[in-house]
């Protein structure tokens, strides 16, 4: 068997994974679906944190620009993804992986507060960790939170899952034509503003030298594939 080409990664989530055809709210065969994959990976003795989005229930910016104070919307859909954060890990124990929610947010009554040694302990101890509550202050997005737990536990890699192959300089739903990039630096993703993740998460991978791997969540395996090095996607390095 193939050997990992990572030990600890962390794994992006946007809420609209969540949700597959539904128009809200968290399609359970998809959710059962990428929790099974996750399951596969952790079976390969990967360490795998996870940060999930809430975009299937509440998004932030979008409400504030309707009217509400924008740092109640940020709050707002920190809440919102720690639903999706207690969603998936039950799911994963039923599939027997046991699985921890830390937030950043204290909710004590149903998870974990956020303190860096505990989520790198329970990774070591073979535990499927899920970060919620963003950064748990506004302003921030689930991506920006999502580097900067990958940081602080040192992951080796922030692996974006999309609905596309990879990454491109255009909407290929849109634009047939649209160029597809195998490769690209994380200061050339800023600087020609590509849709890999907002500019301060991608900065703070540049900084901390963590590469990214953008690929397709919709190709069952695809997590697995990417873990085992295979090329699939598009992979964000420093230059």
């Amino acid at each position: 068997m193939a050997e990992p080409s990572y030990r600890r990664i962390l794994l992006k989530l946007s809420g609209e994974a969540l949700q597959g055809a539904r128009e809200f709210g968290i399609d359970s065969d998809v959710l059962k679906g990428i929790a099974q994959e996750v399951t596969d990976v952790h079976g390969l003795g990967v360490q795998c944190a996870l940060v999930i989005g809430a975009g299937n229930f509440f998004r932030g910016v979008p409400t504030s620009q309707q009217g509400l104070e924008r740092v109640s919307a940020d709050y707002m859909g920190m809440l919102a993804t720690i639903i999706n954060a207690l969603a998936m890990q039950d799911t994963l124990e039923k599939l027997g992986v046991t699985t921890r929610v830390l937030s950043a947010i204290d909710v004590p009554q149903v998870c974990e507060p956020y303190i860096r040694r505990r989520a790198i302990r329970h990774l070591e101890k073979g535990r499927v960790v899920i970060f919620a509550a963003g950064t748990g202050s506004p302003y921030f997005t689930t991506d920006t939170a999502a580097a900067l737990r990958a940081v602080e536990i040192k992951a080796e890699v922030i692996l974006k899952a999309t609905r596309v192959e990879g990454v491109y300089d255009r909407d290929p739903k849109l634009f047939p034509d649209a160029r597809f990039f195998r490769e690209l630096t994380h200061l050339e993703v800023i600087s020609q503003g590509l849709k890999v993740m907002d500019t301060t998460a991608v900065s703070l991978c540049m900084d901390q030298r963590l590469p990214i791997v953008v690929f397709n969540l919709q190709e069952k395996g695809n997590i697995r594939r990417v873990v085992l090095g295979e090329p699939i996607g598009t992979r964000v390095r420093t230059g």
